[in-house]
């Protein structure tokens, strides 16, 4: 098996430990395939390396019903980590809190979307006026205003096209951040960012896990954290879209 090597000399405590983590547990759900984990230590992670081709509208349709399975094997609780790991989980290089909460919009909104507030602001990509209208979104939500009675799903959590590879023998889901939270916000970053075949993924997720009526509309509700992380480091252009995501999920109240 070829492999890939993945180091980094300055990684904070833990790094590769929890994408090691992440993997197995995604793994161990049986529906969405990961890849797999060779060995890992504190500087590095080795992984067997995946060969990618051209993506397929039927490799699309084995995904999406592949990840509902995935999302379906469930968490303990909202914020869940991966078994055996505690502390923060990182997303890219950023660090996210990881506590397991009792209901979703509590966890969501005070540990995926406030924490990366102060470093947007700081970077200038946010302004305090809108960080504002990003609060007062995160207060409707922390308040309940979209809790449902879906169970805490198994989540990928850093789910864009890039950590998306098509392989010959279908999709392998790489660079976690693995944590209990709800099946949505994976689907709406994977529509944030694009994803061949997304009609086509989403179909079969839905054939295999119907999505709950208004999915489409709190889209936005659930892009705030990818756009929060990316406001916090990738330019003002993303802090424009968190406040007008903040503001349609203003709008579904």
């Amino acid at each position: 098996m070829e492999r890939l090597v993945k180091s980094r000399d300055d990684a904070p405590d833990g790094f590769f430990a929890a994408e090691a983590a992440g993997l197995g547990w995604l793994a161990a759900a049986g529906g969405a395939r990961t890849v797999e984990v060779l060995d890992s230590g504190p500087t590095r992670i080795v992984l067997e390396r995946v060969e990618t081709v051209r993506p397929t509208a039927a490799a699309a349709e084995e995904f999406g019903a592949a990840l509902a399975a995935t999302h379906d094997a469930g968490a303990p609780a909202f914020g869940s980590p991966p078994p055996g790991w505690t502390g923060d989980i990182f997303i890219g290089r950023r660090t996210q809190p990881a506590r397991p909460k009792a209901t979703w919009g509590t966890f969501y909104a005070a540990q995926r979307v406030e924490p990366f507030l102060a470093p947007a602001i700081a970077a200038g990509n946010l302004s305090a006026s809108g960080a504002e209208v990003v609060r007062r979104a995160c207060a409707l939500i922390a308040a309940g205003a979209f809790d449902d009675d879906d169970a805490p799903a198994r989540l990928h959590g850093d789910l864009w096209a890039g950590n998306v590879l098509w392989s010959p023998d279908g999709v392998v889901l790489i660079d976690p951040a693995a944590h209990g939270g709800h099946r949505e916000t994976d689907l709406a970053m994977l529509a944030l960012f694009g994803c061949p075949f997304l009609d086509r993924i989403l179909a079969a997720y839905d054939r295999r896990h119907p999505l709950t009526a208004g999915w489409r509309e709190r889209v936005p509700l659930h892009q705030l954290h990818p756009l929060a992380v990316h406001a916090a480091g990738h330019g003002p252009a993303y802090g424009d879209e968190l406040v007008d995501a903040a503001e349609r999920t203003l709008a579904l109240r």
